[in-house]
């Protein structure tokens, strides 16, 4: 008897709707930060395989991000992220269809993919409406994510709709209302300001929809 294999909504949609997809791209090859800009010299390192930022010994000054050089628009994009932290406001976060932030510049515009207790899966709307967008449901959230651990985040965004899921558990499915605003931009990595926080982001690949 065959194993029955259960897919993420968005996977199914895929599969079922008729869009088809080029073959996964990596964007980090995991030893550089070839591809990608930011501060690189006195926030962002390469640890262990993975893009990382923060400290377990002090807080993190501000929000800090690394983005990607290329823009895309419809996507979906696969990373594995893991958050370990100790006080303050431990968190990051995910930046799709984004841009740079004229003042603060360290900041970015658009929409994040959040990380962290109580945001984990969460679609916020960063530097700009600056709410969150919609919330997934805490059971699932409880199910999927693997406090302390790596855990595998995927993000499809097509049209005006963004779904993710977390650990092959679907968080959100968000469709814009406001036609002003953007669908396309940079992928964004973020560790947030004023926690006693790690993160590591690896395995970053996007599979471009057409």
């Amino acid at each position: 008897m065959k194993k029955l294999v259960l897919l993420p909504s968005f996977a199914m949609a895929v599969l079922l709707g008729g869009s088809s997809w080029a073959a996964p791209i990596s964007l980090f090859d995991g030893k550089s930060f070839a591809g990608w800009d930011g501060n690189t010299t006195n926030v962002w390192r390469i640890q262990d395989g993975a893009i990382a930022a923060g400290s377990l010994q002090k807080k993190a000054p501000q929000n800090e991000f690394v983005r990607t050089k290329n823009s895309y628009t419809n996507f979906v994009l696969r990373v594995k992220v893991k958050l370990l932290g100790t006080e303050g406001f431990v968190n990051g976060g995910v930046q799709v269809r984004s841009q740079p932030a004229k003042n603060p510049p360290n900041e970015m515009v658009g929409y994040q993919c959040d990380v962290g207790e109580g945001w984990w899966g969460a679609l916020y709307d960063e530097s700009r409406r600056n709410k969150v967008l919609v919330k997934p449901n805490p059971e699932d959230v409880a199910k999927a994510v693997k406090k302390g651990e790596w855990n595998d985040y995927s993000i499809r965004c097509e049209g005006r709709r963004i779904q993710t899921s977390i650990n092959g558990v679907p968080m959100i499915d968000y469709t814009e209302s406001d036609e002003s605003l953007p669908q396309h931009g940079l992928i964004g990595l973020q560790i947030h300001g004023n926690g006693v926080t790690e993160v590591f982001y690896k395995d970053i690949t996007i599979e471009p929809l057409q």
